[in-house]
């Protein structure tokens, strides 16, 4: 998972999207971070599995896929995958755990 720069939750949201198993949809994923517009297919995919949930009434399943959808659009600006420089330093100082 590492290699493709996704996290787990957009992997297992391109697997389920695609009907394929998490190490095929790695492989996707990372293929498509590389193409121009690319993370905009990975974002469409989400979309899609977000009304599907939604659909069936599964509505923790579409809080899931949210979180992953904000956390793609919020990395990944411009649409290429490269994540955004200002959201990598922001990640960086919010995933450093408070001092007591």
């Amino acid at each position: 998972m590492a290699m493709c720069g996704l996290t787990e939750a957009e992997i297992a949201a391109i697997a389920e999207h695609e009907h394929v198993p998490d190490i095929a949809a790695a492989t996707l994923g990372r293929y498509l971070m590389n193409r121009p517009h690319g993370v905009d297919h990975i974002r469409q995919m989400i979309v899609d599995d977000i009304r599907a949930a939604l659909g069936a009434g599964n509505h923790a399943h579409a809080g899931q896929l949210m979180s992953a959808l904000r956390h793609l659009l919020t990395t990944y600006r411009e649409g290429y995958g490269t994540p955004d420089p200002a959201q990598s330093a922001a990640d960086t100082v919010t995933a450093t755990p408070p001092r007591k």
